[in-house]
């Protein structure tokens, strides 16, 4: 923990004991973490199904998989020959997503995904 981590922390936990969160708006009801705001409207009930369902949006899983390539390649822990085939997927999942942060094949890959749970009664065939 680095010294504004510290500072920071030092504050929250005397906001604390001073009862400065106490009578903020909502305090002692659950967060609503559910925020599909950005979601287009036609779209909300679709997506709010998937993920119920426990499905993602391939450009979604794209992206978690470029998060835990980053964090592989600078990682100390990593090898050279695991972190150049991190590199190289990583460039992969970048072009895929390409400037619309959409891609065809991950979005065809997805549905034959989600055809073939829905077809094996819920059980995946792989993936």
């Amino acid at each position: 923990m680095d010294c504004l981590d510290r500072i920071a922390e030092e504050r929250i936990l005397q906001a604390q004991r001073e009862g400065a969160f106490e009578n903020l708006p909502g305090n002692g009801k659950p967060l609503v973490l559910d925020d599909d705001s950005m979601i287009p409207p036609e779209l909300r009930a679709a997506y709010r199904i998937l993920k119920n369902a426990g499905y993602a949006p391939p450009e979604v899983l794209a992206r978690r998989d470029i998060a835990d390539l980053e964090a592989a390649i600078t990682d100390p822990a990593t090898d050279d020959p695991t972190r150049r085939q991190a590199i190289a997927r990583l460039h992969l999942l970048r072009a895929r997503l390409g400037a619309t942060g959409r891609d065809l094949r991950i979005e065809q890959a997805y549905w034959e995904r989600l055809v073939g749970k829905m077809t094996h009664g819920g059980k995946s065939s792989g993936g």
